[in-house]
């Protein structure tokens, strides 16, 4: 019987797996995630902001897993060895494939940039998440006692897909934290410190300004132009003059990082030919050397024929990818031929808060406000049932399109 190794039980890892326990075909399937649950990457902005727990984010692999095909274990990747065919993790296991399936998703990125990893908060996981709201909630009581301004500012570094939709979050929970510090909700200072002018390049400028613009309105700060130099102790330091090199300093207790992400630092350890954790593959996923080497969402980088660039990670492309390595082993396993990957966007939406959104369309159509709001929560229970099934989206689906 044929072994195959799913790594990661994110969208990807988990709708391969969806697609090779339907198809009833003679071999065994081991899925192996460092956590025993699945979490919807796209929501981590509102578990750190506090408007979502962190339960309604996420539900048990086991829910997912059909234990006449597949076996769950719960460990980390430490290395792929592509010639024994072998995956060593961390419990001291070793397992054999015939098949694998990278799907091992992101890490936080910091660019070279000093002080990241000491100074900011990342926001790449649950317990970062958790982590982030644990802190500002800690900065709130804290200003109770000490009356330090400091204590109530935040500051989120990088203004691209994730930055704006955190930036949303928090100023949705501005009003909460104000009560926890016993100050006016205005008192709560929410700043964004990016180095571009041009934000959210995968929408037209007009509806990325749009959202920035809202965002102004309810008193969110843009320092935009501002490449980060330095992150030191409560304290951004970025460029203000590009030809003199002049800095200036921003001040808080709370600086979150999300600049950027790059894929597992396995992709790395394990030798592939990769760039920030990504690695180019071919027109059906695979690797160009390992032909039963599928690698797929962050850890993969597919070229877009239309921006001759790669297409950006996100949880809609990776789902689609995992359905494609699925169906392309399968064909191997009759000895037909694979199938090479192709996307058609339904569209790219931004919430900025619960009730507000703004995005585009498959189509080209703009779409902003409550309407994009209630499309975005659409695009979230869709990822549920392609993950998860109709058991974890009744449990865990965004039904409140009407608040």
């Amino acid at each position: 019987m044929k072994e195959i190794v799913i790594l990661g039980g994110g969208y990807a890892g988990l709708r391969a797996l969806k697609f090779l326990q339907g198809s009833k075909g003679g071999f065994h399937i081991t899925l192996v995630d460092r956590n025993d649950y699945h979490y919807e990457a796209t929501d981590l902005h509102e578990v750190a902001a506090g408007t979502q727990p962190a339960e309604k984010i996420l539900y048990p692999i086991e829910d997912v897993v059909d234990p006449d095909v597949t076996t769950f274990v719960q460990a980390s990747v430490e290395k792929i060895d592509r010639d024994k065919q072998e995956v060593s993790l961390d419990n001291g296991e070793t397992l054999s494939y015939d098949y694998v399936i990278v799907a091992l998703g992101f890490r936080s990125e910091s660019f070279g940039i000093s002080g990241v990893d000491e100074n900011s908060l990342p926001m790449v996981d649950v317990k970062t998440a958790i982590a982030v709201h644990d802190h500002i909630v800690s900065q709130m009581e804290d200003y109770k006692e000490t009356h330090n301004p400091d204590d109530l500012k935040i500051v989120v570094c990088g203004a691209g897909f994730t930055g704006i939709e955190l930036l949303g979050a928090l100023n949705e929970n501005r009003a909460s934290f104000a009560e926890i510090a016993g100050v006016a909700p205005e008192r709560i200072e929410i700043y964004v410190v990016e180095a571009v002018t041009r934000l959210l390049p995968m929408m037209p400028e007009e509806l990325a300004d749009y959202g920035v613009a809202k965002l102004e309105s309810w008193g969110i700060k843009f320092l935009t132009g501002k490449p980060i130099k330095a992150i030191k102790p409560q304290t951004v330091v970025y460029q203000t003059n590009a030809e003199t090199g002049d800095t200036d300093e921003l001040t808080a207790n709370t600086i979150i990082w999300t600049t950027g992400v790059s894929g597992s630092k396995v992709i790395d350890e394990s030798g592939f030919s990769a760039r920030r954790g990504r690695m180019m593959v071919d027109s059906d996923l695979r690797d160009p050397e390992y032909r039963n080497v599928y690698l797929v969402g962050d850890c993969s980088a597919v070229m877009d024929p239309e921006s001759n660039r790669p297409y950006p990670t996100t949880a809609q492309i990776s789902l689609v990818m995992g359905e494609l390595a699925a169906k392309n082993i399968l064909a191997q396993l009759s000895g037909r031929e694979t199938g090479d990957f192709t996307y058609d966007s339904l569209g790219t939406v931004a919430s900025i808060g619960n009730t507000s959104a703004f995005g585009i369309l498959g189509n080209g159509k703009s779409v902003k406000g409550y309407l994009a709001s209630a499309l975005k929560k659409i695009i979230m229970d869709k990822s549920l049932m392609e993950t998860g099934g109709s058991k974890e989206l009744f449990a865990k689906g965004r039904f409140d399109l009407y608040h």
